[in-house]
């Protein structure tokens, strides 16, 4: 009977193998804004959800999350949040909708910069990239730390690009002139052509518009609609990420070269045609 029982040591080594293979990696959450910032985490479907799924995070502060081996999921950072009371808690961008500080399995309220990631996919690959699809609040990089294949590569969007987002996109909060977010093209105007659905719901059909230009000039690693896959999506394996909300260089992108991509999706938009070609 004795015989059957493991060892101390096989006990620990299964032990061992089985947290190894459920906390698989970290994600470390960095806050270089000058200001408080609440990240929010969103699990895809069948995928084991984080915890916590939302939190404070001052200036200057970070927060590391386990991660599941295969996990799949978005992250990104709410701005300018209010808690009332402990269920009445609400933010002007980013926002999840849960009334608290956690999201509990909901998702960002558009614009938001989004980190988004698939991990141990195929060819035991994560996938991960920066998504301005759905607009963009804060600037945000993905770092890659430890990987052991992929191209390991850095990627996101550097700068800030609420000050000089075209007219029709941007967001102010009530009742003041700053601006605090730039939407997508999708969000505002609601047309399949920006949408890339109903008869754009293609690569072929869907091509870049002169707002998601404005994105890809200003951050040319981070998806600007949803077919931008060849130019945005990294790859990298059994690697730890970090995540950085307002980088350095925190700076507002070159005036003369923004305000010639602001020129031309006035010119563009204030007439017939709204692509590029």
């Amino acid at each position: 009977m004795d015989r059957l029982l493991p060892s101390a040591s096989v006990l620990t080594l299964l032990i061992l193998s089985f947290f190894s293979g459920v906390n698989s990696a970290s994600f470390k959450l960095v806050n270089k804004c000058r200001y408080e910032v609440w990240p929010g985490v969103l699990s895809g479907a069948n995928t084991a959800p984080l915890s916590p799924t939302g939190f404070a995070l001052k200036p200057g502060k970070s927060r590391t999350l386990s991660v599941p081996k295969a996990w799949s999921g978005r992250i990104w950072a709410r701005t300018l949040c209010t808690e009332y009371s402990p269920t009445n808690f609400s933010c002007v961008t980013g926002d999840c909708g849960s009334g608290k500080i956690e999201c509990a399995g909901s998702g960002a309220k558009p614009p938001a910069t989004l980190a988004e990631f698939t991990l141990n996919g195929a060819d035991g690959l994560d996938f991960y990239d920066v998504s301005l699809v759905d607009g963009y609040n804060l600037p945000m990089l993905v770092v890659p730390r430890g990987g052991t294949r992929g191209g390991c590569s850095a990627t996101g969007c550097l700068v800030d690009l609420n000050g000089k987002c075209p007219r029709a996109l941007r967001v102010a909060r009530e009742g003041e002139v700053g601006r605090v977010a730039c939407r997508s093209a999708c969000e505002a105007f609601g047309d399949p052509q920006f949408c890339c659905s109903e008869a754009y719901a293609t690569p072929d059909t869907c091509q870049p518009s002169v707002f998601s230009l404005f994105f890809k000039h200003a951050c040319p690693r981070a998806y600007s609609y949803a077919y931008d896959d060849k130019t945005s999506t990294y790859t990298c394996a059994s690697a730890d990420y970090i995540i950085i909300f307002c980088p350095l260089p925190y700076t507002r992108y070159n005036y003369y070269y923004m305000l010639h991509i602001y020129c031309d999706v006035l010119f563009n938009f204030s007439g017939t045609k709204f692509y590029m070609g």
